[in-house]
């Protein structure tokens, strides 16, 4: 009984052994290097403004999760997400990894970074640092990123105080502290949010309020009973005057960019990328979908 026991160890102990050299052996050095090089790859496609490279990066159902601003799935999606940045004028980012972790298995990975990233706003020049997170996987042989967050080091900014000057009332708003809400109009395609900073659109008197369009989204022609002023504050706006929707006929208006719809005069449009606008003028306002002439 004895030997056959013995017998049976090394029978079970060579086939671990086999089993053991059968499993690969991963060079963590090597395939960090690798997604190192993809990382300067990425650098060079962000300088190069290369929106379809920036989204191939990905893998096919991969994540993208910049702040303030919802989940991006799928590459379609990521791209629309790189393109609308790559717009903002005059825009730089670049990123460096601090760390990359190979796992024994050889097929994932994370990578820890800085990243800086600046544009042209309204109010001058924008500069953020932060740091960022990437998994990544190795798919038929090639690394690709699995999931990608993002978020500034910089403070959130706290919302103004309601000041008196001169016995008046002036309003002082932070962006922080905007609540948005669904604007919601009868036969008006759903997914756009309102913010109002001054005034009461519903009423008599001045208002000023902020629109935010999902990506892609269409204007259908419509008309408002006052003049409207329209200033671009991100994105990219798409505008043309008329009853119909005619897409040539569309002028892209970019960040920073004003423009004026007289009253009663029809307009259309649509956004690439998402896309905030703020608008004012005396109320009431109305949103009075068009009904075109035969």
């Amino acid at each position: 009984m004895m030997r056959l026991s013995w017998q049976h160890l090394v029978v079970v102990g060579s086939c671990s052994i086999a089993a053991c050299a059968s499993v690969p052996r991963v060079n963590t050095e090597s395939e960090s290097a690798a997604i190192r090089q993809i990382d300067q790859r990425m650098v060079q496609s962000l300088a190069a403004r290369d929106q379809a490279a920036l989204a191939n990066y990905y893998a096919p159902n991969g994540a993208l999760m910049m702040a303030n601003a919802p989940k991006a799935t799928g590459r379609a999606a990521i791209g629309s997400v790189w393109g609308s940045m790559l717009r903002l004028p005059n825009f730089a980012m670049t990123f460096t990894p601090t760390s990359i972790t190979v796992a024994r298995s050889g097929d994932l990975a994370t990578d820890v970074g800085t990243y800086q990233l600046s544009f042209d706003g309204p109010q001058g020049r924008v500069n953020d640092v932060g740091k960022y997170t990437t998994g990544w996987q190795k798919i038929d042989g090639q690394w690709l990123i699995a999931s990608d967050m993002a978020n500034s080091d910089l403070p959130m900014p706290a919302p103004a105080p309601v000041a008196m000057m001169d016995g008046m009332d002036v309003q002082m708003q932070g962006a922080a502290g905007l609540q948005w809400s669904d604007l919601v109009v009868p036969g008006v395609p759903s997914g756009v949010k309102m913010t109002v900073l001054h005034g009461d659109p519903s009423t008599n008197g001045d208002y000023t309020m902020r629109l935010k369009f999902p990506d892609g989204y269409v204007i259908p022609p419509h008309w408002h009973p006052g003049g409207e002023h329209v200033t671009v504050l991100q994105g990219n706006l798409m505008l043309a005057m008329g009853e119909r929707y005619v897409a040539s006929a569309l002028k892209s208006y970019m960040s920073g960019d004003f423009l004026y719809a007289p009253a009663k005069m029809s307009h259309f449009g649509m956004v690439h990328g998402e896309t905030t606008v703020q608008i004012h003028g005396t109320g009431p306002f109305q949103l009075i979908l068009t009904k075109p002439s035969a």
